[in-house]
């Protein structure tokens, strides 16, 4: 019987899935959307871009973490990404549920317009053409947005439970 620090849900384990489920995540949204013909919004673009770096620290953090301080500097950089992504997808649902019709912000902010470079570098991958207070569509009455948030979170709970443990030991 595997003990809690032992494979997947050893802290390597679960910073490899979390990378994995975050580049999975990717890619069912660029399926989605080319499948159900769905405009992704700026914060849509922008949730995928933390993903993508989140991907990235799991990469460097599983790769390159091997003492305790190392776990601990990938799970932190991680929850931060992962915190700003549920940032981020809380407001996207706050904009769904309560802001119908309202625009991602009143004026065009220095990540929008990363956004909008992004996009016509890798159109397949960044190319923001939706509105933010739109849902579109939902799977079992949740919106992307409100599963992101989902997904965000339970990232970010996962790597606090890696700094948790590893303080503790």
């Amino acid at each position: 019987m595997p003990t809690a620090r032992t494979g997947l849900f050893a802290p390597r384990g679960l910073i490899a899935a979390t990378g994995l489920v975050a580049v999975g995540l990717v890619g069912g949204g660029v399926v989605l959307a080319q499948t159900l013909n769905l405009a992704a919004c700026p914060l849509c673009v922008l949730q995928r871009m933390l993903y993508l770096l989140l991907a990235l620290e799991a990469l460097l953090g599983w790769s390159l973490a091997r003492t305790a301080g190392s776990i601990r500097l990938a799970a932190l950089l991680m929850a931060a990404t992962a915190l700003t992504g549920a940032g981020i997808a809380a407001y996207q649902t706050w904009l769904q549920r309560f802001a119908k019709g309202v625009s991602c912000t009143a004026d065009q902010p220095w990540w929008e317009a990363f956004v909008s470079w992004a996009g016509s570098q890798l159109p397949l991958l960044f190319e923001a053409s939706g509105l933010c207070s739109e849902a579109g569509w939902k799977l079992l009455g949740l919106s992307i947005a409100e599963w992101s948030l989902v997904a965000f979170t339970a990232m970010a709970v996962a790597m606090i439970a890696i700094l948790r443990s590893s303080r503790s030991s």
